[in-house]
C-alpha cells in the first residue's frame, strides 16, 4: 500500500493512537506565532500555520547539547546521553523537512556526527504539504520545496473530508498497519488528490525572478555587488536569520567546570556566522569584518557553496529569515536585486528600504 486514507473525523483518534507510540510533537500556537512542542492536548495542534519561530531541526540538533563528561585526575570521559528518546514530529512543512535533509548531508560527512544520527534514527517524521502560501515571506517554489520530494516516513494531503496519506517508508507503514479507520486510497481519492495537486499549481508561482542555475551564475559573478554593502548597512547583527534558519549548522564548544577544577560538562551550542567575533583568529585577524560580508558569506552559503560542495542548495524557502528579520531586510527582494543587476534593470529601493522589482507591473 503506497497511499492511504483517513477521514478528518478520524484524524483525534490516530494522534492519541501515535502519541502512545512515542514522544508526539507538533506545530502549536504561541501567541501570534507558532513553535513546535510535545502534544499534551491534541485538540492544541495546529495543522494550518505559518512556519514555526524555530525550526524542528531543534529536536536533531539542539540549541545547547551536552557532548560528555570528565575528569582531569584521573583522566576519563563519558557519554553525556546514553540513550534517545523515541518520538514523532507531526505536520511538518515540506521546507522543513527539506531542511533537515540537508543537515543529513552535513551530518553524515565524515567525521560523522553520532548525536545527530542516534537522533535521525529514533525520529519519525509525519508531514502535511502546503496547499496554499503560509504568507508573503515564502520562496519554496523557486526552491522546489513546495511539494513533497521525499525525506519523509508519512506525507498528508487535505482533499476535503479527508487527508491522504502516503507513505514513505516502513516506519510510516507501522504506524497505519491494523488499524481499521485508515484504509487503502480508492479511486475516487487519488482522483480528489490530482485535483488538488492541479488546484495549488496556480497558486504557487516562482518568487525569484531567475532559475536556480541562473541564481547560481548570478551569485558567481557578484561576489562584489555594491548590493551587499546597501543589505550590510540595513543589517544589525542582531543573529536571527541564522538562529531561525532550517539550514545553519554552525556551532560552538564550551566546557563548564564544577567549583573543585577537576570536572566538567562540555557542550555545544548554536553559533551564527553574523556575530562579529565569529571570524576572528588569534591576533585579532578579522576575516569578516563588516556586516556586509557577514551577510553576504550568510546568502553565499544557501546559493552557491552548498551547491559546489554537496550539489544542493540550502535555502528551502521558508521565509523565516525574512520574516524574523530585525532590519526587514528580505531574501526574496536581495537575490531578485542581484537578478535585476546581472540582466543590467536594477531594482529601485523603496521608502522602507526594502527593494522593489523595476519590471512593470
Amino acid at each position: 500500500m503506497k497511499y492511504a486514507s483517513i477521514k478528518k473525523e478520524d484524524l483525534n483518534i490516530w494522534l492519541e493512537y501515535l502519541s502512545g507510540r512515542a514522544r508526539l510533537y507538533a506545530p502549536r500556537k504561541k501567541e501570534n506565532l507558532f513553535v513546535f512542542r510535545p502534544v499534551k492536548d491534541i485538540s492544541e495542534i495546529a495543522l494550518k500555520y505559518i512556519p514555526t519561530i524555530l525550526p524542528p531541526k531543534k529536536y536533531y540538533f539542539p540549541q545547547k547539547e551536552k557532548l560528555f563528561k570528565f575528569k582531569i585526575r584521573p583522566f576519563k570521559t563519558a557519554k553525556a546521553i546514553k540513550e534517545f528518546e523515541d518520538f514523532i514530529l507531526f505536520a511538518v512543512h515540506t521546507c522543513d523537512i527539506a531542511g533537515i535533509q540537508c543537515l543529513d548531508v552535513i551530518f553524515r560527512e565524515s567525521p560523522e556526527d553520532p548525536n545527530y544520527l542516534n537522533r535521525k534514527e529514533k525520529m519519525i517524521i509525519i508531514g502535511i504539504e502546503c496547499l496554499e502560501y503560509c504568507d508573503k515571506h515564502a520562496n519554496c517554489t523557486s526552491m522546489g520545496n513546495h511539494v513533497p520530494r521525499g525525506g519523509y516516513d508519512l506525507m498528508l494531503v487535505d482533499i476535503g473530508e479527508k487527508f491522504i496519506l502516503h507513505i514513505n517508508s516502513e516506519k510510516g507503514e507501522k504506524l497505519i498497519r491494523g488499524l481499521t479507520y485508515i484504509k487503502e486510497a480508492n479511486d475516487a481519492d487519488m482522483l480528489s488528490l490530482e485535483r488538488v495537486r492541479e488546484a495549488k499549481k496556480k497558486i504557487f508561482k516562482e518568487e525569484l525572478n531567475g532559475s536556480l542555475a541562473k541564481i547560481y551564475e548570478t551569485f558567481d559573478r557578484h561576489f562584489a555587488s555594491p548590493i551587499w554593502q546597501d543589505v550590510g548597512r540595513r543589517c544589525v547583527a542582531c543573529g536571527n536569520c541564522t538562529s531561525v534558519c532550517p539550514t545553519c549548522y554552525c556551532f560552538d564548544t564550551s566546557d563548564e567546570m564544577k567549583l573543585s577544577l577537576n570536572e566538567g560538562m562540555r557542550y555545544r551550542i548554536w553559533n551564527s556566522c553574523q556575530m562579529e567575533d565569529y571570524a576572528k583568529v588569534a591576533g585579532g585577524e578579522d576575516f569578516r569584518k563588516g556586516r556586509d560580508s557577514r551577510q553576504r558569506h550568510r546568502y553565499y552559503r544557501k546559493f552557491k557553496y552548498p551547491v559546489d560542495k554537496f550539489n544542493r542548495y540550502f535555502c528551502t524557502g521558508c521565509g523565516r529569515c525574512t520574516r524574523t528579520c530585525m532590519a526587514e531586510i528580505s531574501l526574496i527582494e536581495t537575490v531578485n536585486s542581484l537578478l535585476a543587476a546581472e540582466s543590467g534593470t536594477p531594482e529601485r529601493p523603496s521608502a522602507s528600504g526594502v527593494a522593489e522589482r523595476g519590471e512593470a507591473k
